[in-house]
C-alpha cells in the first residue's frame, strides 16, 4: 500500500471515524482500575503496562488468554468477569472526555475540507451496547456522544459485524463508512476509504484502519507510547503482528505516509488533512 508522503498528494479528508475508549473517553484507566481492584483482592500485583499493551484494542482481552496467563488468579474466568463487571458498573459512569475530544468533534461537525465538502463523522468502538450505555452518563460524555448521529455509532456487538471479525480486522471501519455513505444526500459522490481518517489509541485499532485502506492518526496513552518506543514505524504501518489474522496485503508499508502519531486530540492539525481550520 504505497503512497506519497506529502499531505497534499492525498485527497482531502471527507470522513473522520473515531474509536472511543482511550481516545475520546478516559476509560482505559478505568479498565485498569477495575482489574487492579480484583487482582489486589486475590493477592496479585497490579496489571503492568507490558501486559496491558498486549490487551488494548483486542476485543474480549480483559478476560482473555493473555491476561489470565499472567494473572494466575485463583478464581474462574466466569467469576472474574462477574467481579470485574460489577466494578465497571460503578466506575464507567464516572468517565470523562479526554482533552481535546469535545472541541475536535464540535469543530468537525461544521467543518469543510479544501474542496468545500462537509466532513462526516462516525464512531467505531469495540465496546458492546451494555458497557457503552454505562459510559455515556455524565453530562459532558452525553454532550460528546450527541455530536455523533445515532445511526453512525457502530458498537462492538453490532450484528452486522461477523463474530471474530473485531479489530484489527477492518470490518468495523468499513461498516462505519458504509453507514455514512448510506445517508449522504442524493447526487453526492460516495466517500472512498482513502478519503477517511481513522482516530485510534490502540495498536490493533490503528491496524484495523490501515487494513480498511484509510489514513489514520494514532493517539496512544503515554504509557502505551512508552511500550512501543522505537517501534512507531511498525505501529503506523499496521505491522506489529500483535494479533495475526492473515490478509497481510491489507497492511501498510513503513514510512508510507498514511498514518501519523499525535500526543493528544488538542490542537489538531486540520490543514494537514485538507480540512479548513475552524
Amino acid at each position: 500500500m504505497m503512497a506519497p508522503t506529502q499531505p497534499n498528494s492525498f485527497p482531502a479528508i471527507r470522513a473522520c471515524l473515531f474509536d472511543m475508549d482511550g481516545l475520546l473517553l478516559d476509560t482505559e484507566d478505568i479498565y485498569s482500575q477495575c482489574a487492579n481492584h480484583v487482582l489486589t483482592k486475590y493477592g496479585r500485583p497490579h496489571l503492568p503496562w507490558p501486559i496491558k499493551a498486549r490487551m488494548m484494542g483486542v476485543p474480549g482481552s480483559s478476560n482473555g488468554d493473555v491476561f489470565h496467563a499472567w494473572a494466575q488468579l485463583p478464581i474462574s474466568r466466569e467469576q472474574y468477569k462477574k467481579e470485574q463487571g460489577e466494578l465497571q458498573g460503578l466506575y464507567f459512569p464516572k468517565c470523562r472526555p479526554l482533552p481535546g475530544a469535545l472541541g475536535l468533534l464540535d469543530h468537525l461537525r461544521v467543518a469543510r475540507n479544501r474542496d468545500d465538502q462537509p466532513v462526516e463523522i462516525a464512531l467505531a468502538t469495540s465496546s458492546e451496547k451494555a458497557n457503552f450505555d454505562k459510559k455515556i452518563v455524565r453530562p459532558e460524555t452525553k454532550k460528546l456522544m450527541d455530536l455523533i448521529p445515532t445511526n453512525r455509532r457502530i458498537l462492538g456487538d453490532d450484528p452486522r459485524i461477523e463474530r471474530g471479525r473485531g479489530k484489527p480486522a477492518p470490518d468495523i471501519y468499513l461498516l462505519a463508512l458504509e453507514t455514512i455513505n448510506a445517508t449522504l444526500p442524493d447526487g453526492v459522490p460516495k466517500i472512498l476509504p482513502n478519503e477517511c481518517l481513522v482516530f485510534e489509541d490502540s495498536v490493533p485499532g490503528l491496524e484495523a484502519g490501515r487494513r480498511a485502506g484509510m489514513r489514520a492518526v494514532w493517539v496512544p496513552h503515554p504509557c502505551l507510547a512508552a511500550e512501543y518506543k522505537g517501534k512507531e514505524r511498525e505501529v503506523l504501518a499496521g505491522r506489529t503482528g500483535l494479533v495475526k489474522i492473515g490478509d497481510e496485503h491489507q497492511l501498510g508499508d513503513l514510512d508510507d505516509g498514511w498514518a501519523e502519531q499525535l500526543c493528544s486530540l488538542e490542537e489538531f492539525p486540520y490543514e494537514h488533512f485538507g480540512i479548513i481550520a475552524p
